[in-house]
């Protein structure tokens, strides 16, 4: 099954738009779990079974792996993702950006390697940068458009002269995928939640294209804004990303003993609200 139609038999199945992002730190991790070599691993698995009812889709950030040499958790971690909750789309977070055959080896490693459902990918290198990633036709390129950090605006917000009446970079970016990289239906684009104008103009501007929208949580963007700009003519199309509110819910508690149940309430808490403004009611 591509990974469009395992995401849309998600939002459907699971009535959730809430992706979780795995970005696993273990200054932060409860007591029980210091000092084992496994720490990363079971701190992850025990967050995605509490939650894997309550979302669409799961995103670790493998920087959080690879710093604390703990890429064969990940590994380890997608496999049981897979294994368990197969019906759940694994995102690889890796923002992914090179030529030639360096860009074919990353493919090679976020698809066959680490075999997620799909991975984030950098666009300004040009089209050759990701034809690698999109030669694996079943699986999805998620592109950076509009990323949720203050200094996205100093390149992504340039004035350019495309032809389109002189639209901004990112508005570029986001037709230019909809319109000529999309060709078997596999790619998203990346739209930070702290942005929701550029999240309804980029929704404006690809149609029914899928949008990862991190932001959410720890970094401030609302969540009515952001369903509201975002969602599609079905109500769908977002895969809205909290990673450290849910993760870290637990935090103040005795001993963490209970951070997976925390997890959940946290996880449960940002669906419901998320599809309140979905169905179009006030909170």
């Amino acid at each position: 099954m591509s990974f469009v139609a395992k995401l849309t038999d998600a939002w459907r199945i699971r009535d959730s738009l809430l992706c979780v992002g795995l970005d696993p730190d273990p200054a932060r991790f409860p007591g029980h779990l210091a000092g084992r070599g496994d720490a990363i691993f079971e701190f992850c698995r025990a967050i995605v079974d509490a939650t894997a009812d309550l979302v669409c889709c799961f995103k670790p950030q493998i920087a959080y792996f690879a710093a604390h040499r703990a890429e064969d958790q990940l590994e380890r971690l997608i496999a049981h993702i897979q294994q368990r909750h197969p019906d759940i789309p694994v995102i690889l977070d890796a923002k992914r950006g090179d030529i030639g055959s360096t860009a074919q080896m990353y493919a090679v490693e976020a698809f066959e390697r680490y075999g997620a459902d799909a991975v984030t990918v950098n666009p300004y290198l040009g089209r050759d940068s990701i034809e690698p990633f999109l030669a694996y036709r079943d699986r999805g390129v998620i592109l950076l458009c509009r990323t949720s950090n203050p200094g996205g605006r100093d390149l992504q917000s340039l004035k350019i002269d495309s032809g389109q009446g002189g639209e901004l970079l990112y508005e570029h970016v986001a037709r230019l995928v909809a319109a000529e990289w999309n060709e078997h239906g596999q790619c998203a684009l990346v739209v930070g939640a702290t942005f929701p104008d550029e999240i309804g103009r980029v929704r404006q501007l690809v149609g029914e294209l899928p949008l990862l929208v991190p932001g959410i949580g720890a970094q401030g963007g609302d969540i009515e804004a952001t369903v509201k700009a975002g969602r599609n003519a079905s109500g769908t199309g977002l895969m809205i990303s909290s990673s450290r509110a849910i993760l870290y819910a637990f935090a103040g508690a005795d001993d963490g003993m209970d951070f997976a149940e925390a997890a959940r309430r946290a996880a449960r808490e940002a669906r419901d609200e998320i599809n309140r403004w979905r169905a179009g009611e006030s909170a």
